[in-house]
């Protein structure tokens, strides 16, 4: 009986193979590289803004609040934007003709509110409550870094889901003490363990499975 295959087919064969199972390998690294990159994330890119306003500056510098500015992050869902009122209520007296303000006395004048460049944005179909996790011990720093030494804001962490979910199972690692949530400059406790648990039964945060329900974020 004649032979179909050459004694090269095994060979043939094996390298198919092999290139195959290297393509899904180097496909899979590819896309699990790029995914996790500031390319996809932009973690740690600054964001272009209409006005190249530093945290850094006001925060670390001048020691202004953030509810000063972000007015609504305790109650509200959103932690809120500046209106050029507030930008104003110094500059009208300080830096009166910085060429670098020039769009903030534009928008004063026109009424037209400065357009900013979200840096944390999520996603349409997620649900999130800036004003809940401000009231529970999250701290400003835990989602959002070093705002105080940023010169020009940039996104600390993914906001990708496994990043959430990680902190709503164990979020003792992370719970602070109420008067410490606006303070940029702290650091968790050598006992944080013990203490975030205290924290959990005293801020009443329900830890038996609701906040890893879908629900909670997907409504």
């Amino acid at each position: 009986m004649a032979q179909i295959f050459s004694p090269r087919a095994n060979t043939f064969a094996r390298i198919g193979i092999g290139g195959a199972v290297g393509l899904v390998i180097a496909f899979t690294w590819t896309w699990n590289t790029l995914y996790w990159s500031p390319y996809a994330t932009w973690v740690g890119v600054p964001r272009e803004q209409p006005v190249p306003f530093s945290h850094k500056h006001h925060v670390a510098g001048l020691g202004i609040d953030c509810r000063y500015c972000h007015t609504s992050a305790e109650n509200s869902s959103f932690a809120g934007l500046p209106p050029t009122e507030t930008c104003m209520t110094c500059h009208s007296q300080l830096w009166t003709n910085a060429r670098l303000l020039a769009p903030v006395r534009e928008s004063l004048a026109t009424n037209i509110p400065i357009r900013w460049n979200r840096v944390n944005d999520l996603p349409d179909f997620v649900y999130f409550d800036h004003g809940i996790h401000i009231h529970k011990g999250i701290g400003c720093t835990t989602c959002h870094g070093p705002v105080d030494q940023m010169p020009l804001t940039w996104k600390a962490n993914t906001l990708y889901m496994k990043w959430c979910i990680d902190c709503h199972r164990d979020p003792e690692r992370f719970i602070r003490r109420r008067d410490q949530v606006f303070n940029a400059k702290w650091q968790a406790p050598s006992d944080q363990q013990e203490e975030g648990l205290k924290l959990l039964r005293d801020y009443h945060v329900n830890t038996t499975g609701q906040l890893t329900n879908c629900s909670i974020c997907h409504r």
